[in-house]
């Protein structure tokens, strides 16, 4: 294992040039346990601390499965403390990678359900390989809530009566009805997973230097993420601090000096 690579695990790390890619691995259905989210916590962190990452891409092993969500008999053979912990420790490992200021990107190469579509929710985009699978949030079908920010996060996607009616209806969806929902951004067509991965891998890319100022799409991420519960002026106030910063940066100055010089931009990440 190099510095590189986290292979050991349910949450493996690997580079591919400037992006992360994080793979929730846990056979038969990538289902998660407290293990994986810590899994999944440590290599969100390393991607953050890593100044060589620029994006994410959050996939799951296999063909199958991006994730069935929360491991049922894990839930079935623990107490109720260990239950709100579980979701608590969720929550702040999700909130972790909805404001890690790097790109995260979704692929998901088969179903997506129940606290599988929860982690994807808080990913920036979304990404599905078409006729893999569906997604949804079923909870209701076991007596509880989606707990692990489904019924804060998917609000915020598709509006608030169509959550409603999404959750407690609890029925699962094809990804081209999540994409009419914008639920998914987009379905790619590929003949196996690994083709699927290497597509979303490349749009990840695509948003790397030299081709995109990875610092500003860092920080319209975090202006977006961090204003959109703001009042206006608030968020505003936010958008100048994070303009600030971006003004300072090398790549900033060669944007707009490639502008001038009517050439097309270098940037580095710096």
């Amino acid at each position: 294992m190099t510095a590189d690579t986290m292979t050991n695990g349910k949450a493996t790390y690997v580079l591919r040039g400037a992006v992360a890619v994080i793979t929730l691995t846990n056979p038969p259905a990538n289902g998660y346990s407290h293990e994986m989210m810590r899994d999944l916590d440590e290599a969100v962190l390393k991607a953050r601390f890593d100044a060589a990452v620029q994006a994410i891409v959050l996939a799951g092993a296999g063909e199958k499965f991006f994730c069935a969500g929360a491991d049922i008999g894990m839930l079935g053979a623990v107490d109720p403390h260990f239950k709100y912990m579980f979701c608590l420790h969720a929550n702040e490992t999700l909130l972790r990678l909805e404001h890690t200021p790097k790109l995260v990107l979704a692929a998901l190469g088969g179903h997506c359900v129940g606290g599988g579509l929860e982690i994807a929710l808080a990913c920036d985009l979304r990404y599905a390989r078409k006729a893999s699978g569906k997604c949804g949030l079923p909870e209701v079908a076991l007596g509880v809530l989606p707990g692990t920010g489904g019924t804060q996060r998917l609000v915020r996607v598709v509006g608030k009566s169509r959550a409603i009616e999404l959750m407690t209806s609890g029925r699962l969806l094809s990804f081209e009805e999540a994409a009419a929902l914008q639920l998914v951004d987009d379905v790619l067509v590929a003949d196996s997973d690994q083709q699927f991965l290497d597509l979303v891998v490349a749009r990840a890319q695509a948003m790397c230097a030299p081709h995109k100022a990875p610092l500003a799409v860092g920080l319209i991420k975090r202006a977006v993420q961090g204003g959109v519960d703001l009042p206006l002026e608030s968020g505003l106030a936010l958008e100048r601090e994070l303009q600030a910063r971006l003004f300072a940066s090398a790549d900033a100055k060669e944007g707009i000096a490639a502008f001038n010089e009517k050439r097309k931009p270098e940037f580095t990440g710096r």
